[in-house]
């Protein structure tokens, strides 16, 4: 995406939330031995070596150049791709797709879509959960009023934030049939007292697009001001997440997957 950089250090120590919440959905991908995944978005490569410890033949496939170079460097072993989740191909076909935290940064979803589906075998699975309709709406406003207060401009929206009925009609135009979704609230504790501010130079360059650092910094000091009162509990920064978690299958509506319940805000 236009604007965002990847700080893999920053990733790993400030927002490994981003892998333990993920964890929670490979019990619903339930990989096992013998099994081909792929991880698409897999980032820094944590999830992906999850998965293939249960035994499966996994590749983990991203965009960012920074994110695979530190994948490669941790799980020498293991297979990763760099590729657009929004246009890609493999030589060979797989058991599921997982994905996690990853395909609202896709903002051609019909394009992901269609290329999960062409990597499945026929009745293979799709297993994934990204930022839902009404994901992060303090932040991004604050981050936006911001950049409207201090340069006289407005950026549009840079994520894909669907809702059940929208990405359901989209998995099932394209020939996934949605098994399962659930929308729910995750607010999400930030580390430290720069929680917010980390968290919004991590994942919120899209929404500065041509600023300089230098002038970046003037509008996250602003947008963490505005924030304070609204997420800031306790002393404690939180992200306003919601997600989107979804099931669905190639070809097939017959469920092989245990569908578990939906993850509560606690659980989550």
């Amino acid at each position: 995406m236009s604007g965002q950089r990847w700080d893999t250090s920053l990733y790993d120590a400030k927002h490994s939330f981003v892998t333990k919440y993920g964890e929670d959905l490979l019990a619903l991908l339930a990989p096992r031995a013998g099994q081909r995944i792929l991880d698409v978005g897999c980032g820094t490569g944590h999830l992906t070596a999850q998965i293939a410890a249960t035994g499966a033949e996994v590749v983990g496939l991203d965009h960012s150049a920074e994110m695979l170079s530190q994948a490669r460097a941790a799980y020498p072993s293991l297979t990763f791709l760099q590729a657009d989740a929004a246009n890609f191909t493999v030589e060979q076909s797989f058991d599921a797709v997982f994905s996690n935290a990853a395909l609202h940064w896709v903002r051609d979803a019909a394009g992901a879509v269609r290329s999960i589906r062409a990597a499945l075998k026929p009745d293979g699975r799709f297993v994934a959960e990204f930022g839902g309709h009404g994901n992060i709406p303090r932040i991004a406003q604050a981050v936006r009023q911001s950049i409207t207060e201090l340069h006289g401009s407005d950026v549009p929206h840079v994520w894909y934030f669907p809702s059940i009925a929208e990405y359901g009609t989209l998995l099932e135009a394209i020939g996934l049939l949605l098994e399962a979704a659930w929308l729910f609230d995750r607010v999400t504790p930030l580390d430290g007292d720069d929680g917010m501010a980390h968290w919004i130079r991590m994942f919120g360059g899209g929404m500065m697009p041509g600023f300089s650092d230098a002038d970046r910094e003037p509008i996250i000091a602003r947008a963490v001001a505005k924030l304070e009162p609204q997420l800031r509990i306790d002393g404690r920064w939180y992200a306003d997440y919601k997600r989107l978690r979804v099931v669905a299958r190639n070809g097939s509506a017959t469920p092989v997957v245990p569908i578990a319940a939906p993850p509560s805000a606690e659980s989550a």
